[in-house]
């Protein structure tokens, strides 16, 4: 494998045999690390036990190499070389106790959302029966977490792109999930959802809040996330957020808990942009899992006013 096998797979050959797997990841994580991929060892082993046909690999358990997967493990490989997502090339990635289906053209769901959803999971769990919705969905992962670890729970997923409301439908079948509905909406539209205005236990949303002079650093994101899920609008950013917060201030029930995921930067600006509505209390940040601040939390006005 001469694109990603490297110096290993040559003393392989000189040495009289062929590369094993081992040797044929151990090639690609040279190949990918030279490229800048920041998790080449990771990525390396988790594109071999895709093209094994493998939920994951143990490289000293590696069977045989068998035939046609090095050449197509090297097209693999050099598809990640070239910086497309991992979760692209695999079609799926983790999200808590899920598996997410991944599709061109849906924002990739994101470990540091976790934290948003187990916010959104605990304040939906002091409430029996309570009902959920995710504003700007994506793929479904913080909706189909509620609804799989809420008992009783009835979640609502919104989203504008069709290709993400396709998507998160699909995955909540893929995870068994049935007390989920998913529609297509805008969340700057003042009746959306309108049936269930004041009623809403808990809403929460990742939109997308990245100003648009402000364009990510990562190829992965930068060339392959749609920018209907990047780009929030207004010099800022924050456009969507603040229609979040409007959504969130006509849907939510007196004392109801909204979470939204935003910038490290837009943590004040998210503060003032909440307490400047006058429809909610409790306004804070909330740290992600590396300690910055991503997240507002705030409780709708007991008043409801």
């Amino acid at each position: 494998m001469s694109t990603s096998g490297g110096a290993t797979s040559a003393e392989s050959a000189a040495a009289g045999r062929r590369p094993s797997v081992r040797d044929l990841v151990e090639g690609a994580t040279r190949l990918l690390g030279e490229a800048g991929v920041p998790s080449p060892r990771h990525d390396a082993t988790a594109l071999a036990a895709h093209a094994l046909g493998l939920d994951r690999l143990e490289l000293a358990l590696a069977p045989p190499v068998p035939e046609g997967f090095a050449p197509m493990y090297a097209g693999l490989v050099e598809r990640r070389r070239n910086r497309e997502p991992l979760q692209h090339l695999v079609g799926s990635t983790g999200f808590r106790y899920l598996t997410l289906l991944v599709e061109p053209g849906v924002f990739v769901p994101r470990p540091e959302t976790e934290v948003v959803a187990q916010v959104a999971i605990d304040g939906a769990a002091t409430t029996p029966g309570p009902l959920v919705v995710d504003l700007c969905c994506g793929a479904g992962g913080i909706a189909i977490a509620v609804a799989s670890e809420v008992p009783g729970s009835t979640v609502v997923a919104v989203d504008l792109s069709p290709e993400a409301v396709a998507l998160t439908r699909k995955n909540a079948a893929h995870n068994g999930v049935t007390n989920l509905t998913v529609e297509c909406g805008d969340v700057a539209d003042p009746t959306l959802l309108s049936a269930l205005d004041g009623t809403v236990d808990v809403l929460v949303a990742n939109p997308p809040y990245i100003p648009p002079d402000a364009e990510p650093v990562d190829p992965e994101v930068r060339d392959h996330d749609p920018d209907l899920a990047l780009y929030g609008g207004g010099l800022d950013g924050l456009e969507v957020p603040r229609a979040v917060l409007r959504a969130a201030a006509r849907l939510l029930r007196p004392g109801g808990l909204l979470v939204m995921e935003h910038a490290e930067v837009q943590d004040a600006a998210a503060r003032a942009d909440a307490q400047a509505t006058g429809a909610f209390e409790q306004i804070e940040s909330r740290d992600d899992l590396t300690g910055r601040p991503r997240m507002l939390v705030a409780r709708r006005n007991s008043t409801g006013s």
